[in-house]
């Protein structure tokens, strides 16, 4: 189109999303841009319904109405669902037949980012499809301009109701605290725990964009430190949190003990099992092996993939499967929901669980068996060279004949347990974990690590004080 064109901060085009520093990398431009480019995509695929939703930040008002603008010149009907959880964006593009989606959400980062998670169809707009779409932006290729018209559609009630449905309960009655972390799920934990029977206590359930009581990500344990001392303080069940975007999920048990992504998995996947005998479980490569074991253990079929809520919703679609999660708190269900990851929606599942259960969410996590690991280490390695160093530690495990997991990085496994190294897909860093059953086996798998990455001339991590049980 003569007179359209646009270049994109290259940092902005990630993996799974366009995101970026307001003001610096990210500007209304930007959104209108995407909102063209996007449009135009949908157009020539037969399309002209397009859902938009947007988080609590300070700068997302603005940005929504620059995005809208630019799917209403590319002839689009956009649908403002307005501010609410990015699961609930998801849920409308179902509820309201969208040909595409557009959520505008800094997820879990600081309060002056901001980006743009898209689908087209029911499918994940990521990876290619992102590049593709700055590409078209920088040549100007988009339709011509038609106007098209945008609406409110209030989709909240809907959202609700189907999320209660899937609540069937038992005769225990929970006691159970809630913190949305003053991000774009508070209005709605507010309005569903008044459907669901038992006790609930809602923290920082206020939106506010500069996250004034904690960072809004609940896999950090100093970010759930509030919600830990009230869960104590009420004598509860157990606490549930969510990032800035409700699309990932922390628990803590009734002893304020945190459990782990891969943890809630093995609880979660027990339940569905039960449903789907021998079905296959997701999880990304980070996970702990006691998941991989105590779903085999359960009659599932684990199934190892790559981290990345995009790449595991494509997994799932692909084989059919009822239950995936990450370690970052990503969650999905398929088993009666729509495939998507959705921290609300899980943590209903997950009181369902507890209210059938003979055993409280604390004895199902003392149960588990014990091992120790690393947190995730993350360490800085140029865009480039970070899958350079990858592929020589591959060729240097495959000569020693290392027993190699090569879905995602390198997974080395040995007598002791594992480690992993992988290349983040969203930073110029390289990821690093071990897990074994002993301090000896973890040492020693700390320095087959650090040897290799010494080996391709990177200085290793600071693993002191790094080992934690799980």
């Amino acid at each position: 189109m003569p007179g359209f064109s646009h270049q994109f901060d290259k940092t902005s085009l990630r993996e799974y999303d366009i995101r970026g520093i307001v003001g610096q990398t990210l500007n209304p431009a930007d959104a209108f841009a995407i909102g063209r480019v996007f449009g135009s995509i949908i157009a020539r695929s037969g399309g002209h319904r397009v859902a938009v939703g947007w988080d609590g930040r300070l700068s997302s008002p603005e940005l929504q109405k620059h995005l809208v603008d630019g799917l209403v010149a590319s002839g689009m009907e956009v649908i403002r669902i307005g501010c609410g959880p990015t699961p609930m964006l998801y849920f409308a593009s179902y509820d309201q037949k969208a040909d595409g989606a557009v959520m505008l959400t800094g997820s879990h980062n600081p309060p002056n980012y901001n980006g743009f998670k898209m689908m087209i169809g029911k499918k994940p707009f990521f990876g290619k499809d992102i590049q593709a779409l700055g590409a078209m932006a920088a040549a100007g290729d988009v339709v011509p301009e038609k106007p098209g018209t945008a609406h409110d559609v209030d989709v909240s009630e809907a959202y609700i109701a189907r999320m209660v449905q899937d609540y069937a309960g038992g005769a225990k009655t929970l006691n159970v605290v809630w913190d949305p972390g003053n991000g774009s799920g508070g209005a709605i934990t507010e309005r569903l725990v008044k459907k669901l029977p038992g006790k609930h206590v809602v923290i920082n359930g206020e939106i506010d964009g500069n996250f004034p009581n904690h960072h809004p990500d609940p896999t950090v344990l100093k970010n759930l430190e509030q919600i830990i001392a009230r869960v104590k303080a009420e004598g509860a069940d157990l606490g549930i949190a969510f990032d800035g975007d409700a699309d990932r999920i922390g628990v803590v048990d009734g002893e304020g003990h945190m459990l782990f992504g891969d943890q809630l998995l093995v609880v979660l996947a027990r339940d569905v099992l039960k449903a789907h005998p021998g079905a296959t479980i997701i999880a990304d490569v980070k996970a702990s092996q006691v998941l991989f074991d105590e779903v085999a253990k359960a009659g599932g079929q684990p199934l190892m993939w790559k981290t990345g809520h995009s790449l595991i919703k494509q997994k799932m679609a692909e084989t059919g499967c009822p239950l995936a999660g990450e370690m970052s708190g990503h969650t999905f269900f398929a088993d009666k929901w729509y495939g998507f990851d959705d921290a609300l929606y899980s943590g209903v599942r997950l009181l369902d669980i507890l209210a059938r259960s003979d055993e409280t969410l604390a004895q199902m996590r003392a149960a588990l068996p014990v091992v120790l690991n690393t947190p995730e280490l993350r360490f800085n390695c140029d865009e480039t060279r970070k899958f350079e160093v990858i592929e020589e530690v591959r060729g240097r495990l495959a000569t020693e004949g290392a027993q190699v997991q090569a879905v995602d990085g390198v997974r080395v496994l040995s007598e002791d347990g594992w480690w992993l190294l992988r290349a983040s897909n969203t930073q110029a860093v390289l990821v690093a974990r071990c897990e074994a059953k002993t301090e000896a086996g973890l040492e020693r798998l700390k320095a087959q690590l650090v040897r290799q990455l010494e080996a391709s001339g990177l200085e290793a991590p600071d693993f002191s004080g790094e080992n934690a049980g799980h």
